[in-house]
């Protein structure tokens, strides 16, 4: 598989946070302006759905319309500067080893499930709780939970315009690392599906990572 480095590889070893991230668990974290943070695939194929908010002002979050709009193109990868609601410069895509990250399919819910594979899975765990569970620790809602990224997951779009989601083309210790242009708040549904092969219907742990920012 090919690689999209745009900055030189940092030894996971010079990280000034290093967190564990179960299969299917929510997770959080603030990341300083300047520090990097770089979610790792630890297993392969596994989505991790993803949103951000500025730290010290809640109301302004990450925008997928926007970031679309300002980027003109369909997928986040090296180069991507995510947007917020007031359209400002959240975070910069600095690295990818993956090369394509959805930001338009949205999180998976238990009314979702029910709808697309039967009520049968209605009990089954998914990211909207993840998401409601993690951003009620910080004072904020399910109102506050808006379109995310899904670092790693495939979603294609078919020649109708549908999109569809398939097998992820990450492998084991892919990575995404993202340069924080403001203080913001990384919240993460590693995500529990296994209706579809976003995860290849077998969700599994990542690893969060968060590196100083350069000096002078």
């Amino acid at each position: 598989m090919s690689k999209f480095f745009a900055t030189p590889v940092r030894d996971a070893s010079t990280a000034i946070a290093d967190y564990f991230v179960p299969a299917n668990a929510p997770f959080s974290c603030v990341v300083k302006k300047g520090e990097s943070v770089r979610i790792v695939d630890l297993e392969g194929q596994q989505a991790v759905d993803t949103l951000f908010y500025r730290a010290d002002d809640f109301s302004e979050r990450y925008s997928s319309q926007d970031t679309l709009r300002v980027q003109g193109s369909a997928y986040v990868s090296t180069g991507t500067k995510l947007i917020s609601s007031e359209g400002n410069l959240m975070l910069t895509v600095t690295a990818d080893t993956c090369g394509r990250h959805d930001t338009s399919a949205g999180a998976c819910s238990c009314e979702a499930n029910t709808v697309r594979f039967g009520h049968q899975v209605k009990y089954l765990h998914a990211c909207r709780e993840n998401f409601v569970i993690e951003v009620t620790k910080h004072g904020m809602s399910k109102r506050d939970v808006v379109p995310n990224i899904n670092f790693f997951m495939n979603v294609p779009v078919e020649p109708s315009g549908e999109l569809a989601i398939v097998d992820g083309i990450s492998g084991p210790g892919d990575y995404v690392e993202l340069k924080a242009e403001m203080d913001v708040l990384v919240v993460i549904s590693n995500c529990p599906q296994i209706n579809n092969p976003c995860n290849g219907f077998n969700p599994t742990p990542i690893q969060v990572l968060v590196f100083a920012g350069e000096e002078g």
